[in-house]
């Protein structure tokens, strides 16, 4: 008797492989399932809500780069919402950084990247990063998009590497009015990521991207899980810049 062996096709082609070495990113469309989208979805009103309540403690309207009512960058939410863990070390993401960082992976930063209806919330060109300091690897971000993404609502554009000749970190300039940092004041307007929600941008951490503005009277959510191939230090070296959870380890889960 013959048996009959079901096999699944990869999240991640080898033409997004390749796409992902020569141009630096990768679109997944529609990968999400509708339990992880609501998963994910859960949190974003709780880093709403933790933000506000730490400027109303502080008696301000702005806190780095977040403005009460118009842009949130909550960070690290899975270590109060641990629920968010079953999808930072599942299978989604298990496949993706295989893909992209090799067997190894740590998860290095999470956040919820948050705009409301408003023409101020547009964010400067720049490289993730260019967040942290210039002696690390490329990191890989993963731009998980919770609401469906126009151009209209504040979407990310992408500068590839064959449009911006970069590869590697460059030098930022803080802005002062917004507290961004700018690494590029070129003309090209960038390749806008328009994708329903339950997507996902996948890019290096060395690709320049901005957002535009939300001019919509809607939220617009965004998830962003970033990792790492190894654990990057601290600028002196005393300790590691981020979360650093293990992930993979010779390609097997273990977290």
């Amino acid at each position: 008797m013959s048996s009959v062996q079901h096999t699944h096709a990869p999240l991640v082609t080898e033409q997004m492989r390749a796409q992902y070495r020569d141009e630096g990113y990768f679109i997944l469309e529609n990968v999400l399932s509708d339990t992880e989208l609501e998963l994910l979805r859960g949190g974003a009103q709780f880093a709403v809500d933790r933000l506000d309540a730490e400027m109303d403690a502080k008696g301000v309207d702005r806190i780095g780069i977040n403005a009460r009512g118009k842009r949130y960058f909550s960070a690290m939410v899975y270590q109060q919402r641990p629920e968010l863990r079953q999808f930072l070390f599942g299978d989604t993401m298990a496949q993706i950084c295989r893909a992209t960082l090799g067997d190894d992976a740590y998860l290095f930063w999470e956040q919820y990247v948050l705009k409301a209806g408003d023409p101020d919330t547009a964010f400067g060109w720049h490289q993730d990063s260019g967040y942290v300091h210039e002696n690390h690897e490329p990191y890989l971000t993963c731009w998980i998009a919770l609401d469906d993404v126009t151009e209209e609502n504040g979407s990310v554009y992408l500068l590839p590497y064959s449009r911006s000749g970069i590869r590697s970190y460059i030098k930022h300039i803080p802005d002062p009015r917004v507290n961004d940092k700018v690494c590029y004041f070129g003309s090209d307007p960038g390749m806008p990521v328009v994708v329903p929600a339950g997507s996902i941008a996948v890019f290096s951490s060395v690709v320049i991207h901005r957002s535009g503005p939300n001019l919509t009277d809607r939220m617009r959510r965004v998830y962003l899980a970033q990792y790492s191939a190894e654990v990057i230090m601290s600028a002196d070296g005393s300790e590691p810049w981020g979360s650093f959870d293990p992930f993979l380890r010779d390609g097997a889960v273990i977290a």
